[in-house]
């Protein structure tokens, strides 16, 4: 199992929202680098980085991320996934140059499923994860803010069939809430991807969205071999919830 501490950027600076909210907002660094290398050195497998301007659509804002981004690729080894405002090929070219090890497809994978098939093509399973962001059993695009239509595990399975082998799960309605994961709903949408097409392998889930405590460290673990790969951890670790360097013992089985 793999621990993901989140660093959300807005304008710069290391934030968490709630709900998705950007009017919900705390700062918890002006230097996103520094809390980089923090969770590196505590033992973190990865770290996941968001540019929220980039999912609303600020583009000023977002290229003042997209600096933040490359001073944290700078300052540490651990492999960095990356994901929000990717919305074309070159935008998700541009990110991986810098150095990004995989990048996450949320709004476009919604909106135009068919191009992920010629993305994972383009640039394979490692470097893609679909972000599927999730609010009453819908897929939210656009910062969150839009409610489509798309089935998420209709949407996901095909996408499998195209190579997919990562997807994160976020519970919109939990991000920030410091009220626990939604398991159920993760280990559901685990099960879908054992269930490979062809010769396709079956997808990982990454849990994100609510984590409250070591204990919510401890069930994705207990449910790695159903295909749960990993955990993202975010205000949970700023106000002091979890503690990095335990849950990475917990994780590794220590």
């Amino acid at each position: 199992m793999k621990l993901y501490p989140a660093i959300d950027l807005k304008d710069g600076k290391c934030v968490r929202l709630t709900q998705g909210d950007p009017d919900r907002q705390t700062i918890y660094s002006d230097s996103p680098a520094l809390m980089a290398e923090k969770w590196a050195e505590l033992g973190a497998d990865w770290i996941h980085v968001v540019n929220l301007d980039g999912a609303l659509g600020d583009p000023q804002k977002s290229a003042k991320n997209l600096d933040a981004l490359q001073m944290i690729l700078d300052s540490v080894t651990t492999p960095v996934q990356f994901g929000g405002g990717l919305r074309t090929i070159e935008d998700i070219n541009r990110v991986l140059t810098m150095g990004v090890s995989r990048v996450v497809i949320g709004s476009m994978a919604a909106d135009r499923p068919r191009q992920m098939l010629d993305i994972l093509a383009q640039f394979g399973p490692a470097q893609i994860a679909l972000g599927l962001d999730v609010r009453d059993g819908k897929v939210a695009t656009s910062g969150w803010r839009t409610l489509s239509e798309t089935d998420p595990v209709k949407l996901t399975q095909m996408i499998h069939a195209a190579g997919l082998t990562h997807v994160i799960f976020t519970d919109i309605s939990r991000d920030g809430m410091l009220s626990g994961i939604n398991l159920e709903a993760s280990l559901a949408l685990a099960k879908a991807g054992q269930n490979p097409h062809g010769n396709k392998p079956p997808f990982q889930v990454i849990v994100s969205g609510g984590v409250a405590n070591m204990e919510d460290v401890r069930q994705v673990k207990a449910h790695e071999a159903e295909g749960l790969e990993g955990l993202i951890i975010g205000k949970a670790l700023y106000t002091g919830a979890i503690d990095l360097a335990e849950a990475v013992k917990i994780a590794r089985g220590e």
